[in-house]
């Protein structure tokens, strides 16, 4: 790693690049090993220049954002992790406006009730960066983020940069383009519309505390483990919810525990880090659960989290 390091110093400042950084201390989970290189951008144009500078040198590339939705392996990431820090926010006209990938969804609601600009408040509490909810096409309340999204700018894993509309991002449920083609976001355009910041930051707040009603939001977790399953691709049991929480809860799951990792009682979609759990303790869990639910129902639940970093299969239940 050594000329990729020098060469990523060289691109970008000493102080961006650092060597074996745990990452449990950047995750939602709490758990996960060390990245063998971890690159703080804090531009679009830092993002592409460490992208081509590790394309160069043949090393792989992993994007972390806010650390949510992830399971960071025991073993750490190989390779450079690049995590974009807060970028900008920018108004391009009175119904558009623009983020970087780094910054937060709740700094995007703060800033969009700051400047009376309506359409994701109700996107408050939602974990992570926008990087992160463009690439799994975040969802609430039964609604997707890429219903606001009209554009992005996006970077090949050699650091090309191009421009893409909405359409072209083949957004579905938890599903975006860049799942299948490694590309990176770099901003991402929102349709927004006028609104009074009182009644903004209303519907914001009772975004919250509906979360905080529904969601184990004390305990350490990635927030939702499993996909809902969707009419048309998956079969349900009559009378069962489409609900992945609904299908751990009816398989009698909630409180269900290995090592440190516990399935929360408040919702059954959640795993819970009761603060001595491993990696390989909460991936032994996830299976647990999905064999339970088949077993039980017949359905083949599919992780909305994503791994980083290499799993022992022997984790599994």
């Amino acid at each position: 790693m050594t000329g990729v390091e020098a060469a990523l110093r060289g691109a970008l400042g000493a102080d961006r690049v650092r060597r074996s950084v745990p990452l449990s201390d950047l995750t939602t989970f709490g758990v996960g090993g060390p990245a063998d290189l971890l690159v703080e951008t804090r531009t679009s144009d830092e993002i592409v220049k460490a992208l081509a500078v590790a394309h160069q040198a043949g090393v792989g590339v992993t994007l972390l954002g806010g650390g949510s939705n992830v399971l960071v392996s025991d073993a750490g990431v190989r390779g450079v992790v690049i995590r974009p820090r807060p970028g900008g926010i920018r108004r391009i006209d009175d119904t558009h406006i623009e983020a970087d990938a780094g910054v937060t969804i709740n700094g995007l609601v703060r800033w969009t009730i700051m400047h009376r600009a309506a359409g994701l408040e109700a996107w408050a509490g939602t974990p992570g960066t926008v990087g992160g909810a463009i690439y799994g096409n975040a969802h609430f309340n039964g609604r997707l983020i890429s219903e606001l999204v009209t554009r992005v700018s996006l970077a090949a894993r050699d650091g090309r940069a191009c421009d893409v509309a909405a359409p072209g991002l083949r957004f579905g449920y938890d599903r975006s383009r860049l799942q299948q083609t490694g590309e990176v976001l770099l901003a991402a355009e929102f349709r927004v519309g006028d609104g009074e910041p009182g009644a903004l930051r209303a519907t914001a707040r009772e975004s919250l505390a509906f979360r905080k009603r529904t969601q184990p939001l004390d305990t350490p977790s990635a927030g939702c483990v499993f996909q809902n399953p969707e009419p048309g691709r998956d079969r349900l049991p009559d009378a069962v919810p489409w609900s992945a929480g609904a299908l751990v809860d009816r398989a009698g799951l909630k409180g269900d525990r290995l090592g440190g990792a516990v399935v929360s009682r408040a919702h059954g979609n959640f795993i819970v880090n009761d603060g001595t759990a491993t990696a390989a303790d909460i991936r032994r869990l996830i299976e647990h659960c999905r064999r339970r639910v088949r077993e039980r129902f017949g359905v083949e639940l599919r992780e909305e989290i994503v791994y980083l970093g290499e799993f022992d299969v022997h984790t599994a239940d």
